[in-house]
């Protein structure tokens, strides 16, 4: 092989790990765009969802107040309620929480390509 060969191989190792790393950086703009989607629909469902159980609990006291007669009584009640709902997503929060984002973030990340 001569002097041109060598320039030539050169040439073409570095044009196609320029290649490569371009490549690199757009599947990593892919997957991050598409974690910040899932990050962002996860807040509006947590904010609306917030909302939804705000007005459902109003509703729950005003329900019980009038039925009870006591309005404290009623508050102690939802609040009950809600405590009860947290400590169920407290001891649950391995199979609620850790484990379905973990198959998120791993199947995101490291699923294999299919044009390979």
């Amino acid at each position: 092989m001569n002097e041109i060969d060598y320039k030539k191989l050169f040439n073409e190792a570095r044009r196609y790990f320029s290649m490569e790393w371009d490549y690199t950086k757009l599947t990593a703009v892919e997957k991050l765009a598409v974690l910040l989607s899932a990050v962002a629909f996860v807040a509006v469902v947590i904010i609306i969802g917030t909302f939804i159980l705000h007005y459902l609990f109003s509703a729950l006291i005003s329900i019980l107040a009038s039925a009870m007669g006591c309005a404290w009584g009623a508050h102690l009640i939802a609040a009950a309620i809600l405590l009860v709902l947290l400590l169920v997503v407290f001891a649950f929060k391995k199979q609620l929480i850790v484990d379905p984002v973990a198959r998120f973030v791993s199947k995101l990340f490291l699923k294999p390509e299919d044009n390979e």
